[in-house]
């Protein structure tokens, strides 16, 4: 019969207790970075047969903690994960969280401390697992990118041969294409994309073996001889070294470069919301050159009223990320001597400005981007304004001729005067 442990009961420890009991204060708890959590179980899984490997662990104790890894790898458990991430001590309740609960499921003889945790740190099993779970949450974020880059490039087709008045300064500009705004929307979001896809492949560089402060101290050379070829078959990565391991445990400014590529994205996709917002705006007082999917009432007090509800979502999470990420910036300066005890909270900041990103990008692809429609005739009545024609004959005209001419006569009167001169020629 195989062991199958009552979920509701804790399978951790004392020191996963103490570190509930003592640091719970932020509401964001282990159990709710399932990626985390199965990536972490997955680079435990790794240690476990590298210390195997290398002759340190028996082969009874290798296959238990690997059958273990296996079932939180899978989503198993995860209310048994209930440490604040944010706790202090640079992520040790993590860490025993995972050692306490993998050695239980794992049954006896197997130690959380002397087993599951042969041969690491803290510092190098959180290092390492915060990068493979981002390189993952990254390459999703770019994925999903790549379907909203197709949406508007399809709206820019939709869009295209329709001509309205450009603004520049809130001021009347030049006549353009409608397709002029998602197909730049497009073409910023396609250079998003790659910067995702560049700060994932930058992620794979880790520490594991390399313990507390990247010295190696408690990690015999035979298990780093295999460490990273265990990591590569638990994880599916193609994970290798920091240059220099010292570095590894103080600077986590791979984080912060990530990060700014992440609020680098949601910031494009708050001005592409602003830009909707306003446009369509009214449906009589406003702009009114597009039109947005209706997904819901808008108003409990303006029966029919139709608000940009989900083009404000975007905004409100980009404001989240915003924040998140200026927490960020700054973590990479915090580490006092040879390590960063911070990094961690970087990490998880991250992930949840990723996964906030993500879903927000969702919704305003299938619940709006997809579904915007161009005015035409609103659009086109603004395109024959007096601004466009003002340029036209400043290109003929040269502008001082057309600057002083508007100055002594006035606009209404210098544009009339200058139709009449083209309707007689």
């Amino acid at each position: 019969m195989s062991y199958a442990p009552d979920q509701t009961r804790p399978l951790y420890g004392e020191q996963t207790a103490l570190t509930v009991k003592n640091m719970s204060f932020s509401g964001r708890i282990l159990g709710g970075f399932p990626g985390y959590v199965a990536m972490g179980a997955r680079v435990k899984h790794a240690a476990a047969l590298a210390n195997h490997a290398a002759g340190y662990l028996t082969e009874d104790k290798a296959v238990k903690i690997a059958r273990a890894c296996d079932r939180i790898a899978a989503g198993e458990y995860l209310a048994q994960f209930p440490v604040d991430v944010f706790h202090g001590g640079g992520g040790i309740g993590i860490n025993m969280n995972f050692n306490e609960v993998l050695a239980a499921l794992a049954g006896s003889p197997v130690s959380a401390v002397d087993d599951v945790n042969m041969s690491q740190s803290t510092s190098d099993f959180c290092h390492t697992t915060l990068r493979a779970a981002l390189v993952v949450a990254l390459r999703d974020l770019a994925e999903r990118t790549g379907h909203i880059i197709h949406t508007a490039r399809d709206r820019a087709t939709a869009f295209a041969g329709t001509k309205t008045i450009a603004r520049t300064c809130w001021q009347d500009g030049l006549s353009v294409d409608a397709s002029a705004l998602p197909q730049a929307l497009a073409s910023a979001l396609d250079r998003t994309q790659k910067r995702l896809v560049a700060m994932a492949e930058s992620l794979l560089a880790v520490n594991m073996g390399w313990t507390v402060i990247g010295s190696g101290a408690g990690a015999p050379d035979a298990y780093r001889d295999h460490i990273l070829r265990c990591l590569r078959e638990t994880t599916g990565l193609d994970l290798h070294w920091r240059d220099y391991p010292y570095d590894a445990a103080q600077y986590p400014d791979d984080l912060a470069a990530a990060s700014s590529a992440v609020r680098s994205l949601s910031a494009v996709l708050a001005k592409s919301a602003r830009d909707l917002r306003i446009l369509s705006s009214g449906p009589e007082c406003g702009l009114g050159e597009l039109s947005l999917p209706a997904v819901q009432a808008g108003s409990s007090f303006f029966p029919g009223k139709v608000n940009p509800v989900i083009p404000e979502m975007v905004i409100h999470c980009d404001m989240l990320v915003a924040g998140n990420d200026s927490i960020i910036q700054g973590i990479p300066g915090m580490g006092e001597m040879h390590i960063n005890l911070w990094e961690v909270t970087a990490g998880f900041l991250l992930l949840d400005n990723i996964r906030m990103l993500s879903q927000a990008m969702e919704r305003y692809d299938a619940l709006c981007l997809a579904g915007v429609t161009v005015n035409c005739s609103h659009c086109e009545s603004h395109a024959v304004s007096r601004i466009p024609f003002v340029v036209e004959c400043k290109e003929r005209l040269g502008y001082e001729c057309v600057s002083n001419r508007i100055k002594q006569e006035g606009l209404d009167a210098f544009i009339r005067s200058e139709k009449e001169n083209t309707e007689r020629k």
